[in-house]
């Protein structure tokens, strides 16, 4: 039996949990001079999210920083906060085909979150690794939107 090759293609971004959204962009802005790419909320998520791109590669995909408060208690940044504080919460890695790249690492003893992929950040699909499989660390993998060519 052939191996699956899994292709992820690049650091996507790197989501970081905040508790004010507001006063985060502002430190990056003042910080280091960022600007917010994008902004949305995602219901389902239960966040309200800023994407601050870091840079443009070749071929025209992007790295950012994900800027993720919670709108409501139960949502899995507010749990993240109340245990942890704010700080890195999860990376996230580029791939073509992330219900493959999924499958591909489930068949290496990784569990994954969503058995179906789930709508993310700019229409992208993502999902997301348990961290006790991953060295500790809540990995996602994101597949961007059809019409979206920078992310």
């Amino acid at each position: 039996m052939q191996e699956a090759v899994i292709m992820l293609t690049r650091i996507d971004h790197i989501g970081i949990a905040c508790r004010n959204l507001d006063e985060t962009i502002a430190f990056y802005q003042r910080t280091y001079n960022f600007s917010v790419f994008h902004s949305e909320v995602n219901e389902e998520q239960g966040v309200r999210e800023a994407m601050i791109k870091i840079n443009e590669t070749d071929d025209g995909h992007a790295t950012y920083l994900q800027l993720l408060e919670p709108i409501r208690d139960d949502s899995p940044i507010a749990k993240f906060l109340a245990k942890h504080g704010e700080g890195v919460h999860h990376i996230a890695f580029g791939t073509a085909d992330v219900k493959a790249a999924a499958d591909a690492i489930a068949e290496k003893g990784v569990q994954v979150l969503y058995p179906e992929p789930r709508r993310g950040t700019m229409g992208s699909s993502i999902t997301f690794l348990h961290p006790k499989d991953c060295g500790g660390v809540l990995t996602e993998l994101v597949q961007a939107a059809a019409s979206e060519d920078t992310h």
